[in-house]
């Protein structure tokens, strides 16, 4: 098989829920990326990319009709240029990473882009159509995150608790007390506080100029969802799911916006091409877990891929793994044997204190787990996500 590599990954800032980066259009910010890596590879002649995959979740407003296809051509790649939009909900963008590296590594292309976008802010409500003539009840449906047009058969096999509640099953399951979870998040927090301070950001996020409205625009160029705090501050919150309860807002991921975008090529396209290879891509896998406890779905995902690549889980270098919810990302790390506080495991932050674009951030933990490769010389590196529903999904790079 064609070996497939990541040559280039660049990403938007992420937008807090209502926060920079809600004034741009859902395919409009998916495009951002793509300008981009066209303007860092001149080399790169944008007719012989032959696929653009892109994850997205949502998909149900301005993401409609096929994203990938809408961002390319507003990027202003050739008509030519095909795109189709994957959706493995949380896992979106990493999906789209791995089905282009299945491409190439099958050897039915040699260049492609993979990418991921989300802007949950801009998620419209969503009407059912009457289910009878003259019907006077209606139902209004909030598609930024979470279960809607629920199926009966759905409710009664397995339930439809919300995200929230997925993880609050996992800390009653896995004794993870309130105290380990906001430590967890604190660690976060702090990370990629020290992140945006030494420039670790700065090598892969492109600024996004938002329309303010008769003519004026803002440049947009850091994350904004991290927040500084405390265990103190982190302990006054109140829990989410009941009174009891561990899970709060402060040690979940948020609700964000941003696009993420990767040039995966295989190595003579990559010479062809004038780009430089990054990482190679391993190998990829999904396993599927009860959708009440979806967020321990990684640590499946993560055993087959391993057992697969042959590579042991001491051997990794760098762990990417999106915090959906401290309770979660705690019982994925103990499920596996890593200890709470690892430091392979997320070194620049992750979800908590960055955000969680559902459709992007698969593409953002890839490209981050290669260039936290390059940076410290490591050789292997994880990312690895939990999805809604009941799955997990990991993908592997090795650094060139």
């Amino acid at each position: 098989m064609t070996d497939a590599y990541i040559c280039d990954y660049i990403r938007t800032p992420i937008g807090r829920y209502g926060g920079a980066l809600a004034p741009v259009r859902t395919d409009d910010l998916a495009a951002v990326p793509l300008v981009a890596l066209m303007a860092r590879n001149p080399g790169l002649d944008p007719a012989a990319i032959e696929e653009v995959w892109m994850g997205c979740a949502n998909q149900a407003g301005e993401d409609n009709r096929n994203v990938a296809r809408m961002a390319l051509l507003l990027a202003g790649l050739p008509e030519t240029v095909p795109g189709v939009t994957v959706n493995r909900l949380c896992a979106s963008g990493l999906e789209a990473v791995a089905a282009a590296a299945r491409a190439v590594q099958a050897g039915d292309v040699e260049l492609a882009v993979a990418a991921g976008v989300e802007s949950m802010t801009r998620a419209p409500f969503v009407m059912p159509k009457s289910a009878t003539a003259w019907a006077r009840a209606a139902e209004v449906h909030d598609t930024t995150i979470g279960w809607r047009f629920v199926n009966p058969k759905m409710q009664a096999r397995y339930g439809t608790d919300s995200m929230p509640e997925t993880a609050q099953n996992l800390a009653d399951e896995h004794g993870i007390s309130r105290a380990d979870q906001d430590a967890f998040a604190l660690r976060s927090q702090s990370l990629a506080a020290a992140a945006q301070a030494n420039g670790r950001f700065a090598t892969e996020i492109v600024p996004v100029t938002v329309p303010l409205g008769r003519g004026k625009t803002i440049e947009v160029a850091t994350d904004e969802h991290p927040r500084a705090t405390t265990l103190e501050d982190l302990a006054k919150l109140r829990p989410i799911t009941r009174p009891d309860g561990s899970v709060t807002a402060g040690n979940s991921s948020g609700i964000n916006d941003a696009a993420a975008a990767m040039i995966v090529a295989s190595a003579a396209a990559a010479k062809r091409h004038g780009l430089t290879p990054i990482a190679r891509i391993a190998g990829a896998a999904a396993g599927g877990v009860a959708p009440r406890v979806m967020g321990y779905g990684p640590v499946p995902a993560v055993r087959k891929l391993l057992a697969k690549a042959g590579i042991a889980l001491a051997a990794l270098d760098v762990i990417e793994l999106n915090e959906a919810f401290a309770a979660q990302a705690l019982a994925v790390t103990r499920g596996l044997g890593l200890a709470d506080d690892d430091a392979r495991v997320n070194p620049n932050g992750g979800a908590i204190a960055l955000g969680h674009p559902l459709g992007m951030s698969g593409t953002r933990i890839a490209g981050s787990a290669a260039l936290e490769l390059v940076r410290t010389g490591g050789r292997w590196g994880l990312a690895t996500m939990c999805v809604g529903v009941g799955q997990g999904a990991a993908l592997l790079v090795e650094r060139v």
